[in-house]
């Protein structure tokens, strides 16, 4: 099967995103098809495979996401606002409703962050903080900057979902080491979480003489990453949950991929706006039977959208 796709990446979370509204495959074959494509050590690479869905009664569109591993996310704001970037282009619209595996999302075409970086905002929400919503099984009350018992970990987390399971930690300087230790303990899949989880550590900064956060984050069927966007967003609603930044009030989060401004509303509800950018245009041969990818070729590029990415990096 002959594949047409994007290579894109949001605050350098970065994906081969596929216009799969025609194209008819199951999800295993989606699954063989994501590994092959996002192996970083073949042509393509990624933190993933994104794929445009076809529209409904309510949804403009819709978007999947599955990780390197084939496992399918329930969310992945970064790649949220690619696909939507898409997905507005396709449809010759600007703002809608997007269909994700087991919620929705709010997406808008806004003014861009930095000069000639593509920006879309996206809200999703509420956010759940029930443990059995993270995946625990453990509690019945929220876990907020408490100790989860049964956790190798001395630390206080607050237990987000976005709806994916996120275990958030504020920290005085991010332990890469500790980081992936208890990140490669929770992708085991133990009984105290046996759905796995995303950990994020995250240090609280300073922006233009205002609060930023900096998230680092081991990402549920990735490992250590340098962007996840709903981290981003379950940090956000953490730090305002602790009282660290305010309800409604506009924050620079900040990770080693880039940076997005992101709010947390009282209601649970998170609002993001981050640079959609596409990078190059490619096809390639895949086997959905079997996994097995031909040789990739490049059919353009779009240096002027990397440049302008670059240029708001060194300006950080």
């Amino acid at each position: 099967m002959q594949l047409k796709f994007v290579k894109c990446h949001g605050s350098g979370n970065d994906f081969p995103l596929i216009d799969a509204r025609d194209i008819e495959l199951d999800d295993a074959a989606w699954a063989r098809v994501a590994r092959a494509l996002a192996d970083r050590a073949r042509d393509v690479g990624g933190d993933g495979l994104l794929l445009l869905t076809g529209s409904d009664k309510v949804n403009i569109f819709g978007m999947r996401m599955f990780n390197p591993d084939g496992s399918e996310a329930e969310t992945c704001l970064n790649g949220l606002r690619c696909t939507a970037r898409l997905g507005f282009e396709v449809t010759g619209t600007t703002a809608g409703q997007v269909r994700l595996k087991t919620s929705v999302a709010q997406a808008r075409v806004v003014a861009p962050i930095a000069p000639g970086v593509a920006t879309i905002e996206t809200k999703v929400g509420p956010v759940s903080l029930a443990p059995r919503d993270v995946g625990l099984s453990v509690g019945s009350e929220p876990f907020v900057e408490a100790a989860i018992p049964g956790l190798p970990s001395e630390r206080r987390f607050t237990a987000v979902a976005m709806p994916n399971p996120h275990l958030v930690a504020f920290v005085d300087a991010v332990d890469e080491g500790e980081l992936v230790r208890l990140g490669d303990w929770c992708e085991a899949a133990p009984a105290l979480i046996p759905t796995r989880a995303n950990v994020s550590f995250v240090e609280v900064r300073e922006a233009d003489h205002a609060p930023a956060l900096f998230v680092r984050t081991y990402e549920r069927g990735v490992g250590l990453t340098n962007s996840c966007g709903s981290a981003m967003a379950a940090s956000t609603h953490a730090a305002a949950r602790t009282g660290r930044i305010g309800w409604g009030v506009e924050t620079r989060v900040f990770n080693r991929g880039g940076m997005v401004r992101a709010r947390a509303d009282a209601d649970g509800v998170v609002t993001i706006a981050g640079n959609a950018t596409f990078e190059w245009d490619g096809e390639i041969e895949v086997d959905p039977a079997t996994g097995v990818a031909g040789a990739l070729r490049i059919t353009g590029r779009r240096d002027e959208e990397v440049a302008a990415w670059e240029s708001m990096l060194a300006g950080l």
